[in-house]
């Protein structure tokens, strides 16, 4: 998924659980910025002080840059949560390990990962948090299928988005213009020593949100997507898990969205139909700007980096990222800081996804 569902729709589905702007703002900034968060290492302050932080993403030029992605540390927290073949802790899917890897919607160990966000709803950077786990839950539904490690099961073939083009399929037009002859044209398939992690050779196509598209699969299977679908249930599931966070009850019973405002954001994502996740983006926000769901109309914006953004207001540096040996002068309020809140929950996600959630499941994990 990308910005317009990440920070937009995010935005509307945890006013629509009952949070008002100013928190609702920091958990959909905190889910974008998943994708944003892209630096790591020790800040050093004039002072002498210091604070480590790890990053969530990887900059990506295009999808020929596959050597710059091979982070697990960042693809299997934080984007393709190893779902083990939707079974139960203490149970394994059919085949090898990898089965245990490939990214599930709504897997046990998804919810698993909900209920330990809820249960720390105590802590300062529990919103923060809020944000973190709603990016990888709905990518849960976006991203199934497909593995964050370099392994052959996210090798595909036969991409086709025709249906929605109306004509040949424009995602195999793309990948045959990215890879030239690493591109077997006649099957739509990478081949050569690509590097096959993650949804990559997919493209975008499980990103956007109206698309309806198919593969085959590295059991030879076509595997038939619809996206609009699947982000709607992701829609109502992330409602959901906001509604019991606000509880504070990971298994208290909630509505999820009414059907009204389910219809209303069943028509954007059909209507909004760019093929630029920041162009949706836009225009997610002029509806929210104009009162278009059933919470009272906000100018929402979302600032990554430089001026604005969380980091400017925490460190004041406008640079995406730091120099060499670079210090920051120290300001009492950096503690309570958006972006250093941010980058405690980052911490404690990955340390209980990684050393508690998955081990439960015999997945080992860096």
């Amino acid at each position: 998924m990308q910005i317009d569902f990440h920070h937009a729709t995010t935005y509307v589905l945890a006013r629509l659980a009952g949070f008002e702007h100013p928190d609702a703002s920091i958990v959909a900034y905190s889910a974008q910025y998943v994708d944003d968060a892209t630096n790591t290492g020790v800040v050093h302050f004039t002072n002498g002080a210091m604070y480590r932080r790890i990053n969530s993403a990887h900059k990506m030029v295009d999808y020929r840059n596959f050597k710059e992605l091979a982070n697990h540390q960042v693809w299997i927290p934080f984007h393709f949560l190893p779902g083990n073949g939707l079974k139960t802790a203490g149970d394994n899917p059919k085949g090898s390990f990898i089965e245990k890897i490939i990214c599930k919607p709504n897997s046990f160990v998804a919810k698993d990962m909900v209920r330990a966000c809820i249960k720390n709803k105590n802590r300062k950077y529990s919103l923060h948090r809020l944000g973190i786990t709603m990016h990888v839950y709905a990518d849960t539904w976006a991203h199934h299928g497909f593995a964050g490690v370099n392994h052959p099961v996210n090798n595909i073939s036969h991409l086709d988005d025709s249906e929605e083009s109306g004509d040949s399929s424009v995602a195999a037009s793309k990948l045959g213009t990215f890879f030239g002859d690493l591109f077997d044209k006649a099957s739509s398939q990478l081949i050569g020593d690509t590097f096959p992690l993650g949804h990559g050779a997919a493209l975008s196509c499980p990103d956007k949100p109206y698309l309806k598209w198919s593969y085959i699969d590295h059991n030879d299977k076509k595997v038939s997507r619809d996206n609009t679908k699947d982000f709607l249930k992701a829609s109502d599931e992330l409602c959901k898990a906001m509604q019991r966070y606000r509880i504070g009850d990971p298994d208290a019973s909630v509505s999820g969205l009414l059907k009204a405002d389910k219809d209303k954001i069943k028509d954007l994502f059909e209507s909004i139909r760019d093929d630029d996740g920041e162009d949706r983006h836009e225009k997610w926000l002029k509806y929210i700007a104009k009162g278009h769901f059933s919470f009272p109309a906000v100018n929402l914006k979302y600032i990554a980096k430089g001026k604005g953004s969380w980091k400017y207001k925490a460190l004041n540096t406008k640079r995406e990222a730091d120099l060499k040996g670079e210090k920051f002068i120290y300001k009492p309020i950096f503690l309570d800081s958006d972006w250093k809140l941010f980058h405690d929950a980052l911490q404690a996600h990955h340390f209980e996804v990684i050393h508690d959630i998955l081990p439960r499941y015999g997945i080992c994990a860096a």
